[in-house]
């Protein structure tokens, strides 16, 4: 017998003996998996075509049975989780368009060039004024769509080398905290909260929640800032939920609120940085159950950041020092 031959013979047997102990329901939902895969094979075209019921049914299997990526040999188990993101937004923009026409209505040139012209004849003018004009003259339109047609700007480099200075001196007493989302199987959201100390960008508290409000805030932050650990100063956005009550709750523990400036990310970038990599190097190749289940993948992933993840920005250091 060729060795070829002989090692599917023992895979065979192998496998043959291992169905023994397994129970009926995964005998069950293997089966279930392999006949789905084989009716894709049989297909009568030129090459295999995985439809939309093919994908639904492995986001769905993923969901009940823990071993489904045993039985996967259509693709891989990556492309699964890709094809679950892009059915969370196909969900949410299928609900967001739900009554009305797609895409935000159009706007007539005539108000187009209206702002150019205000623009350059007023060069100290920015969208807030031209707004206020606009709707004097009785267009109905948007702030937000008047800073759109306005020329950029190029930064200001003195306020740039001010604040880098001002993160370089005092980088050790600074702390930021910020939201970021999950998409989870059900296609509900999942809003996860994140505090990161800016010395050695060591994190210091998670949590998640489906309803964030302002008091579960104010909660998080006793727990991330017990006795005398309170920072000197916190850098977060200007998002709705950093209400006046949570700025009180920080004043009262001694920490200075610093508030980013409108759509500068870049200013609070720390965590900016670690909500990207944890999507790349975590979020984007699983598919989140639950509250439980997510807060059991960051924490051991923040585990990983917090002693083993080197920074180049310490020296190619992990911000728990790691010994040579």
């Amino acid at each position: 017998m060729k060795p070829r031959h002989l090692l599917r013979g023992v895979d065979m047997l192998l496998g043959f003996l291992g169905s023994w102990f397994r129970s009926r329901n995964d005998l069950a939902l293997e089966n279930l998996a392999l006949r789905e895969q084989l009716a894709t094979f049989k297909q009568e075209q030129p090459r295999s075509v995985i439809s939309r019921f093919d994908r639904a049914f492995w986001v769905l299997l993923r969901g009940i049975w823990s071993k489904w990526s045993n039985a996967l040999v259509i693709v891989s188990p990556d492309t699964v989780a890709r094809w679950h993101r892009k059915g969370f937004r196909l969900y949410w923009n299928a609900l967001s368009r739900k009554g009305r026409k797609p895409g935000h209505p159009r706007k007539d040139r005539e108000v187009h060039e209206l702002i150019r012209r205000m623009t350059a004849e007023n060069p100290t003018w920015r969208a807030p004024r031209i707004h206020a004009e606009l709707l004097k003259l009785g267009f109905a339109v948007s702030e937000r769509t008047v800073s759109r047609y306005l020329p950029t700007r190029s930064p200001d480099h003195d306020k740039i080398e001010q604040w880098i200075a001002f993160l370089r001196n005092h980088r050790h007493a600074i702390a930021t905290m910020d939201f970021f989302t999950i998409p989870m199987i059900t296609f509900q959201v999942l809003y996860v909260m994140i505090i990161i100390h800016h010395g050695r960008r060591v994190l210091l508290h998670i949590n998640v929640t489906f309803h964030p409000t302002a008091r579960w805030v104010v909660q998080q932050l006793r727990a991330a800032f017990p006795f005398d650990a309170a920072p000197g100063y916190l850098i977060f956005d200007r998002d709705s939920i950093f209400s006046v009550h949570v700025v009180a709750t920080l004043k009262s523990f001694g920490i200075k609120p610093v508030r980013t400036s409108w759509r500068s990310p870049w200013q609070n970038g720390a965590i900016e940085r670690w909500v990207g990599s944890c999507r790349r190097e975590l979020l984007d190749h699983v598919i989140v159950f639950n509250e439980r289940h997510a807060m059991r993948l960051l924490s051991e992933y923040i585990a990983y950041c917090n002693a083993d993840r080197c920074h180049y920005g310490l020296a190619k250091d992990a911000p728990i020092s790691r010994s040579v």
